[in-house]
């Protein structure tokens, strides 16, 4: 019997939780990326027509995306989870919440009408294990409506450190965390079993007066390299001020503020159910679609 191969790692598990688990005390001052994925996923919730007795907010950092929810009425009794025990901690406060890991979520199957997440996925090694993880957590036509991270995220900062490094040490060390595109991300709902899929993405950008702002709000939201392949050793100083010098010169607006962009991908998916909509079997349309339209049909062939 052949072994079902290993899921390459991509992530340093013990610095991503360091790294998110130093952002806990503070994240209060650097929550605007989160505050805003989370509203963007509160005008997808009021949109439900049903409401959700129990839930799950995986990634649930200081209890944002619950408190958001939480307006809307449609949501009863929300467990939250996040991989530091510090935010675990600080979102218990408002009722139940537990430390989990990135890639395992420790629940009996069916036990969720809902499962969100907001802003945590992108830092999974095994993303289409974690979604059917979400799938088998939920019971019958329940939802998962989660946001993470996109491919363009922080393509400015990307592309001036990797300028930088190539022209000082002749190479590129590993900095930026490989992220999925929409496609790519929306495919991953099928894949996990769930019906109706929706995917799409948001760009958002937000401008800094320099790149060193932009990366001491990245270590606020404990978002700053945790990649396995990454140097341990500490980067050259010169190299962060020629990435800035880099940063500037090629996308600074004529106020001298650098963009920094964000790509937000949302997806939305069900838990099958009986009671939800199917595509029709193929030549099962009682109307010709000629006579709806008004026109004669041709046939191809003449």
């Amino acid at each position: 019997m052949s072994e079902t191969p290993a899921i390459p790692r991509l992530f340093d598990s013990v610095a991503q939780r360091r790294n998110r688990s130093r952002a806990a005390a503070g994240f209060g001052g650097y929550d605007f990326l989160k505050r805003e994925a989370a509203r963007r996923l509160g005008e997808r919730l009021e949109l439900m027509r049903r409401d959700f007795p129990l839930c799950l907010d995986f990634g649930c950092h200081d209890g944002l995306l619950t408190d958001e929810f939480a307006g809307s009425g449609k949501i009863g009794t929300a467990i939250q989870a996040d991989p530091a025990p510090e935010f675990a901690a600080h979102a218990a406060a408002a009722g139940p919440a537990v430390a989990v890991d990135y890639d395992r979520l420790p629940f009996a199957a069916g036990s969720f009408d809902a499962v969100f997440s907001c802003l945590l996925l992108h830092w999974v090694d095994d993303l289409p294990g974690v979604m059917a993880q979400i799938r088998r957590l939920l019971k019958p036509d329940g939802l998962c409506l989660v946001s993470l991270l996109g491919g363009t995220t922080l393509s400015e900062l990307r592309a001036s450190l990797l300028e930088a490094e190539q022209e000082l040490v002749g190479g590129a060390n590993p900095r930026a965390a490989p992220m999925a595109d929409v496609r790519d991300a929306g495919g991953l709902l099928g894949r996990a079993g769930l019906a109706l899929p929706v995917a799409d993405s948001d760009r958002l950008t937000i401008t800094y007066p320099d790149m060193f702002r932009l990366m001491a709000d990245l270590r606020g939201m404990g978002e700053q390299n945790a990649l396995l392949g990454r140097s341990r050793a500490p980067s050259r100083r010169q190299l962060f001020l020629r990435a800035a010098e880099i940063y500037h010169d090629r996308f600074a607006a004529p106020d001298g503020r650098i963009p920094a962009s964000f790509e937000i991908i949302t997806l939305t998916g069900w838990a099958p159910h009986e009671s939800q909509q199917a595509p029709l079997r193929p030549g099962s349309a009682a109307h010709r679609l000629a006579d709806t339209l008004g026109t004669t049909e041709q046939d191809p062939h003449e």
